[in-house]
């Protein structure tokens, strides 16, 4: 095999550049495989530098079923490597593994992917590929073995890869055309109106302290009494709960309704929204 035979093949195995791709070749005494792996080496000094960079782009990607369904994010800096071919593969890919280990990340990361590679070393070859920063960032699996999983993808790239992902976890006792219409309503609510829990109870008690700080502030520096302030900021507070608990939005099909109001009115016994999670893409 001639040098420039042995170049274009090395490029067409790791993707890396002419330049490196000679460079490791002659490296390596002209063999393939060391060069492989002097390029991998090389990558990861390239990815360690690039790391501290930002990556607020990228793609959400859901896989699954009705019974168990799961969503990853994978960023990236910019919206044109978040449409790039090796990107959106890698991001298939591993929305596929993240499924079948039910999105624990230790287990996901050292997941061989079709090449062999474990997802981590793909990662790293990725990174010093295409020349961004990309890392893995938020990921839930849902598993409801009695009834139904439905999912929702907005501004969508590519198949079941999107900028913004929701999966929804309903609980019934007989499925029917109805649920299943409202499943994919609630799906897209969700993703509209983005609650932060299903129910008041539920919204994490930090959240609430910190908007509580923000509310007396905003109430101190108006001059108000201590005493109206305290009843204008429960108010506040009470508002601030129904706007970001699902079962008190605002219905987005009908502002009117309630989403607790609409749940009730499904001709189905015992429907629950059991679980549900909403994932963008720079939020």
């Amino acid at each position: 095999m001639s040098d420039l035979e042995s170049v274009k093949k090395l490029r067409s195995t790791t993707g890396a550049g002419f330049k490196d791709c000679n460079s490791a070749l002659k490296e390596a005494s002209g063999n393939l495989e060391k060069a492989i792996e002097i390029l991998r080496i090389k990558g990861v000094s390239k990815a360690s530098k690039k790391m501290s960079r930002d990556a607020n782009e990228g793609l959400i990607s859901i896989c699954g079923d009705e019974q168990k369904t799961s969503i990853i994010e994978i960023n990236c800096e910019t919206d044109f490597v978040a449409k790039n071919d090796d990107f959106l593969s890698f991001a298939k890919e591993i929305g596929e593994i993240n499924n079948s280990v039910n999105s624990e990340i230790d287990k996901l990361n050292n997941s061989k992917m079709k090449n062999g590679l474990t997802v981590s070393q793909n990662l790293i070859d990725l990174i010093a590929k295409i020349g961004e920063k990309i890392t893995i960032g938020r990921l839930k699996t849902l598993v409801n073995s009695k009834s139904k999983i439905f999912t929702y993808n907005h501004s969508v790239v590519k198949g079941n890869l999107s900028k913004l992902g929701v999966v929804v976890s309903l609980e019934f006792e007989k499925s029917s055309k109805e649920i299943d219409q409202f499943g994919k309503q609630i799906s897209m609510h969700i993703a509209a109106s983005n609650p932060m829990a299903i129910d008041k109870k539920d919204i994490n008690d930090n959240i609430i302290e910190k908007e509580k700080e923000i509310i007396n502030e905003e109430l101190k520096n108006l001059g108000k009494p201590q005493e109206i302030a305290e009843k204008i900021s429960l108010g506040k507070i009470n508002k601030f709960k129904e706007d970001n608990s699902l079962l008190t939005q605002d219905w987005v099909m009908d502002p009117k309704l309630k989403v607790k109001d609409v749940l009730n009115k499904v001709d189905s016994k015992n429907l629950k929204i059991k679980d549900f999670i909403r994932i963008k893409i720079g939020e």
